[in-house]
C-alpha cells in the first residue's frame, strides 16, 4: 500500500511557541485517516503545516511520493490535495453558485453538476448566499468547492463544529463515501466516537506529539482512552447508522 501524504518529524512554532514535537503520520492511499486530540494538542496546526499555511521550522512532508516541505500552499493544492478549513472560510456575500464558481477547474469527475447530485441542499439553494445558510449547509459548500479541485487526498478540519446532530449523520456518509471515490482523506474532528466509526487509522496528539498511531477500530475499543479525549460524544452511533448503505 502506497502513501498519499507522509510527513516525519515536523516541528512548527508560533513566534517563540514550540508546538508540534517530532510529528509524524502517514496517510495511505484509498483510506481515511483520523486525527485526534484535546482542545489545544495541535491538530489544525498539524494540517496547516501539511498544507504550506504554517510551514514547520524543521522536518518533511512528502504527498504522493513528492517533497512538498517549503512549497506555497497553491503547489500543495495543485498536486490534488483539497483543504476543508476550519470555521468553513465560504463566501458570504456570493451565492452557492456563484461560490462553486470559485474553484480553478481540473479535470476529473467532480463537477458542480455532480455536486448538486450529492448534496441536493445546495441545489434548493443555489441562488442563496453564502450568509444565508444554515452551518450545515455551510460546511456542505465547503467541502463541495474542495471536491471541484478534483482532489487525490481530501483534508478535512472539524467538519462537524457546531452542527446538530442529524445534520453530523450527513456530513459524515459524505466523508465515508469519499474513499468509495478512491479519495484519500486526512480528518481532524472532536466528534472521537463518530470518527473512529468511519476511519480506518488513526493518531492521537497530546501536548504536539503523537501518542497513538494504529487501527481506528482498535482505539475505539479502549473506551478508557476515548473518555480520555476531550470532545468524545456522550452518544455511540452504529457503524451502520453513519455509513452510507
Amino acid at each position: 500500500m502506497s502513501a498519499a501524504l507522509h510527513a516525519e518529524g515536523l516541528n512548527t512554532f508560533y513566534g517563540k511557541s514550540h508546538i508540534l514535537h517530532d510529528v509524524g503520520l502517514t496517510v495511505e492511499e484509498g483510506r481515511i485517516t483520523t486525527l485526534l486530540g484535546r482542545n489545544g494538542a495541535g491538530k489544525s496546526t498539524t494540517l496547516r503545516s501539511l498544507v504550506g499555511l504554517t510551514p514547520p521550522r524543521s522536518g518533511r512532508v512528502q504527498i504522493f511520493g513528492q517533497e512538498t516541505t517549503g512549497l506555497p500552499p497553491y503547489r500543495i493544492a495543485q498536486l490534488g490535495v483539497g483543504f476543508v478549513p476550519e470555521g468553513r472560510k465560504i463566501f458570504a456575500n456570493l451565492t452557492v453558485e456563484e461560490n462553486l464558481q470559485v474553484p480553478i477547474e481540473r479535470p476529473g469527475p467532480w463537477t458542480i453538476t455532480r455536486i448538486y447530485e450529492l448534496f441536493p441542499r445546495l441545489l434548493e439553494r443555489r441562488s442563496n448566499r453564502g450568509r444565508q445558510l444554515s452551518g450545515g449547509e455551510q460546511e456542505m459548500l465547503s467541502i463541495a468547492r474542495a471536491l471541484l479541485l478534483n482532489p487525490k487526498i481530501l483534508i478535512l478540519d472539524e467538519p462537524s463544529q457546531g452542527l446538530a446532530p442529524l445534520i453530523v449523520k450527513d456530513v459524515f456518509r459524505i466523508v465515508a463515501q469519499m474513499r468509495t471515490e478512491g479519495i484519500s482523506v486526512l480528518l481532524v474532528e472532536q466528534n472521537v466516537r463518530v470518527a473512529l466509526e468511519i476511519a480506518d487509522d488513526a493518531y492521537v496528539l497530546e501536548n504536539g506529539e503523537i501518542v497513538y498511531s494504529g487501527g481506528a477500530a482498535e482505539l475505539g475499543a479502549d473506551e478508557e482512552r476515548i473518555q480520555a479525549l476531550a470532545g468524545a460524544s456522550a452518544e455511540e452511533w452504529r457503524l451502520d447508522e453513519v455509513l452510507p448503505t
